[in-house]
């Protein structure tokens, strides 16, 4: 046992998900949601100990706020006179810019900590019922901090965070985050729900004539259709950058096709070919 307090606002997927392995980890863990039958099975599946409250909220170690950007703005101007007892405020928002510019706003005049965070990890189903203690072993936590110089505030995060599995992280500035999140989700999310609506898609007979490509392409398709709204439209200038740059190339691919343009194509398709190599070897350096 840690003898640390976690307190967590929103128990769907993520916050689940984080409650079940602070839980794992030995720690005390207070949760609330906006449904309450979530926070009663919550208590009754042993993810939670307790509700967390107005008067919990102090005796939390780190507090993670688990709900849609909106929400989370929210909650924190209504709660930030209550954040100073508490240890480190941590959002898990998809989205940087507005939740980072409020809480860090907030913070300074309430006296509290806040971090901004993104959890890079997730199932296709959400809702704390397909939450899991081990949904972020492994995985990269995004962290945002006012000040990327806050080396002992981060180093303290990245041991909270170790705890629930995550064992690699990223700090960068809310804008670099949306900026990349654009175009490493966001846009995965938008083309694979726009691909699988070709009629096509229901003539496939069996998987006889799809493979794996097929199944890559439109994993993402299903989507929680309002929260994906929120965050497209809270990030909608770095996604229409992006958009625009794949109808253009795509453009490209369509003039070549339709000119039987063998060698204009055999070059696109070259061009990608080496892109994925060199985006392969960024990656993974």
């Amino acid at each position: 046992m840690s003898g640390r307090t976690v307190g967590i606002v929103g128990l769907g997927l993520i916050g689940g998900s984080m409650a079940k392995a602070y839980k794992r980890a030995g720690d005390r863990v207070l949760g609330i949601d906006k449904d309450m039958i979530t926070c009663d099975y919550a208590a009754l599946a042993g993810a939670v100990d307790g509700t967390l409250t107005d008067d919990t909220i102090e005796e939390c170690d780190v507090l993670f706020i688990a709900i849609t950007p909106a929400a989370a703005i929210d909650w924190l101007k209504a709660h930030a006179h209550l954040l100073a007892g508490c240890g480190l405020v941590i959002d898990c928002c998809g989205n940087k810019r507005a939740i980072c510019e409020t809480g860090f706003a907030l913070a300074a005049e309430h006296g509290f900590t806040f971090l901004g965070g993104h959890p890079m990890a997730g199932r296709q189903f959400g809702g704390f019922k397909n939450s899991e203690e081990g949904l972020f072993d492994g995985a990269l936590f995004a962290l945002v901090p006012e000040d990327p110089n806050e080396i002992f505030l981060l180093a303290k995060a990245e041991s909270l965070l170790k705890d629930a599995g995550f064992t690699r992280f990223s700090v960068m500035t809310a804008e670099q985050h949306d900026r990349i999140i654009a175009f490493t989700s966001q846009m995965a999310h938008l083309v694979s729900n726009a691909y699988v609506k070709s009629d096509t898609a229901m003539m496939i007979d069996g998987a006889r004539v799809s493979g794996g490509a097929f199944r890559d392409m439109t994993r993402v398709a299903f989507l929680d259709e309002r929260m994906w709204t929120a965050l497209f439209l809270e990030n909608r200038d770095n996604l229409l950058t992006e958009l625009d740059d794949l109808l253009e190339e795509l453009l490209r691919y369509q003039k070549a096709l339709q000119e039987e343009d063998r060698e204009t194509l055999m070059e696109l398709l070259r061009e990608g070919k080496e892109r994925k190599l060199e985006v392969e070897k960024h990656v993974l350096k």
